[in-house]
């Protein structure tokens, strides 16, 4: 155990020797003196140097863009006088949205009713062309698409998409998209439907007074002059009953006195 102890330490003496000489010939010493002289902690370490930013955009000289040289002598295309919005400009209107959940469902009676009070508005129209459109509930809360009476698109209406008016009867205009392969209104109706306060069972008058300019007549399903009419009815109703139970009475009040 000793002997072999002994043997290790000769080996690791002389390894240590052979590697000291190896150094010596490399001159690793003097290397390591150098690097610890370029490093010494009374030199301030180097900065790094800061990274330029370039400019903004919006800063840079405005130049004339670059055009074609067969249509530099024209002046710049405007697109207004096609009645295209480029850019869109115009505010966008917000809406809020209507509660789905406690939509009111109008009666058959009273659906049936609003049809007949609109066919006698329209037969006092004129000779504009006309179309009845009885509303349901994808047109005034939740969808919010509105389709009209094929013949009606067919005979009067562009066979293609159009920006059509809707023009109320107090005057004020809404402008809606037409789209022709689906006979319908769709941007721009839930707006007027809204504004309007359209509810399940109202009926509306569409009547062409120009090419894409449409006059709406709106008959409500239930109407402050209905409401009045059906108190006036029933008034009338308790009247005639009291009148005929104090006939009744005397009637009553008379036999008592003949017998």
């Amino acid at each position: 155990m000793v002997v072999a102890a002994v043997n290790y330490e000769e080996c690791r003496r002389q390894r240590l020797e052979e590697n000291k000489k190896r150094m010596e010939q490399l001159n690793l010493h003097k290397l390591a003196q150098s690097l610890k002289a370029t490093s010494s902690p009374s030199k301030s370490p180097k900065s790094s140097p800061v990274k330029k930013l370039r400019g903004r955009s919006d800063q840079l000289p405005l130049t004339p863009l670059r055009r074609s040289s067969r249509m530099a002598d024209k002046p710049a295309p405007s697109y207004k006088e096609y009645g295209l919005d480029i850019l869109g400009g115009g505010k966008r209107t917000y809406y809020k949205r209507r509660d789905l959940l406690n939509r009111v469902y109008a009666s058959e009676k009273d659906r049936v009713y609003a049809i007949e009070r609109a066919e006698e508005l329209e037969a006092t129209l004129g000779s504009d062309p006309c179309c009845i459109k009885p509303m349901l509930q994808s047109h005034v809360t939740g969808g919010f698409w509105l389709s009209l009476p094929l013949p009606f698109c067919k005979d009067n209406l562009p066979d293609h998409d159009e920006w059509v008016i809707l023009v109320d009867e107090d005057g004020g205009e809404w402008q809606t998209k037409y789209l022709a392969a689906k006979n319908g209104l769709s941007g721009g109706w839930r707006g007027f439907a809204i504004d309007h306060e359209l509810v399940d069972g109202d009926c509306l008058i569409f009547q062409l007074i120009k090419p894409i300019t449409l006059k709406v007549h709106i008959i409500r399903v239930n109407s402050p002059e209905e409401d009045e009419e059906d108190e006036e009815d029933g008034q009338e109703e308790k009247h005639d009953a009291a009148e005929d139970a104090k006939v009744k009475e005397k009637k009553h009040a008379n036999k008592k006195k003949s017998r």
